[in-house]
């Protein structure tokens, strides 16, 4: 057994890449990509999602999604690390806003739709916008070159 002490805070969720050897775990100080068999560490996601993640999954076009206590779910490129898009979920109506959170994420076998379970006590059914191009959602990325990713 192996023992990886990379995060700060406690690590709340972990996802496997459907096809590669590495793996993600989340806690509220970052996201992290490891590489298994031996759990060597890769990077750090770019940004923060600045809440407790309790979820995360990654389809097999390398699109890792974290969700979180506040119900934000945060789209990242797997093999970047970069943050390209954002979402929030709305509460169901007579639900409190502090039933936002998302507790568990799956994508569908196509790795076109996302299923979350939230605190609201709804299962939420997210699709990809059929209507997106790069020239309507642009990506403005580009690799920082001296980063310190750990």
């Amino acid at each position: 057994m192996s023992t990886l002490t990379y995060h700060k805070k406690s690590v709340r969720a972990i996802a496997k890449h459907p096809f590669e050897h590495t793996f993600a775990s989340a806690s509220a100080d970052n996201i992290k990509k490891f590489k298994l068999p031996k759990g060597e560490f890769l990077h750090n996601m770019l940004s923060q999602q600045k809440t407790i993640v309790n979820a995360m999954a990654i389809n097999e076009d390398n699109v890792l999604v974290s969700a979180g206590d506040n119900g934000s779910l945060w789209f990242w490129d797997w093999k970047s690390g970069h943050n390209f898009q954002q979402a929030q979920t709305i509460v169901q109506p007579g639900s409190l806003d502090s039933e936002a959170g998302i507790y568990a994420l799956q994508f569908d076998i196509t790795g076109s739709r996302l299923v979350s379970c939230e605190a609201d006590k709804t299962i939420k059914m997210w699709k990809e916008d059929d209507t997106a191009t790069p020239e309507s959602h642009p990506i403005n990325f580009k690799a920082p070159k001296d980063i310190r990713r750990f």
